[in-house]
C-alpha cells in the first residue's frame, strides 16, 4: 500500500490523514489553462454540495503555485478549493500519470472535443500555467487506498464522474 503521508494541501491537512476521514476525490489537472481542466473544475463545482453530501471531498492537484490555483479556482465558483502544488510532477508520477503522445494531447479527438467546449462558453487559452504535456487522471481515496481511479488515454476523456462521487460509501 501507498502512503500518502507528507502530501500537504494548501490548507496545511496531509492526504493520508484526509482519506481516512472520509473519501477523497484526487483530481489531476494538466495546467490552469487547458480547456478541458476548466471543464472538470466547473463540473466538480457544479457538483460539489452533492459531492459534499456524500461526506466526499474533491482535492485538485496542479503545477501551479498556490495563489495562481485559488484564482483560477475562484473563476469557477471553487473558493476555497483544497488543492496540492505539485511543479515538479512527482505527485503525478507516483500516481503513474506520464506525458501524453501527440496523439494523446493533438489528436482529432482532442481537437473535435475541444471545438464543441468552446461553444459552450469556456475560454481557450494557449498559454499554459504548468506542463501542457502532462496527461490528468482522478483517483478516489479512503483510508489510504486508491479505490477507483481514471488515467485519461486522450486530454480530451471525460471520466464518468458518477463512479467517483458514488464510491467508497461511508
Amino acid at each position: 500500500m501507498t502512503s500518502y503521508k507528507n502530501i500537504i494541501t494548501n490548507k496545511g491537512n496531509d492526504l493520508d490523514t484526509l482519506s481516512r476521514s472520509f473519501p477523497i476525490i484526487l483530481v489531476f489537472l494538466r495546467h490552469f489553462e487547458c480547456i478541458f481542466c476548466k471543464e472538470a473544475i466547473r463540473d466538480f463545482s457544479d457538483r460539489r454540495a452533492e459531492i459534499e453530501s456524500k461526506n466526499k471531498k474533491v482535492v485538485f492537484v496542479h503545477m501551479s503555485d498556490d495563489k495562481t490555483a485559488d484564482t483560477y479556482f475562484s473563476e469557477y465558483n471553487f473558493d476555497n478549493a483544497e488543492h496540492i502544488s505539485d511543479p515538479k510532477c512527482d505527485l503525478y508520477r507516483q500516481f503513474g500519470l506520464s506525458k501524453g503522445s501527440f496523439s494523446q494531447l493533438f489528436g482529432l479527438k482532442v481537437w473535435s472535443r475541444g471545438f464543441e467546449l468552446r461553444k459552450s462558453a469556456i475560454n481557450m487559452n494557449f498559454h499554459s500555467v504548468g506542463d501542457s504535456l502532462q496527461m490528468p487522471g482522478i483517483f478516489a481515496i479512503f483510508n489510504g487506498e486508491i479505490k477507483e481511479s481514471y488515467i485519461h488515454r486522450s486530454i480530451a476523456d471525460k471520466p464518468n464522474y458518477e463512479n467517483f462521487i458514488n464510491c467508497c460509501q461511508v
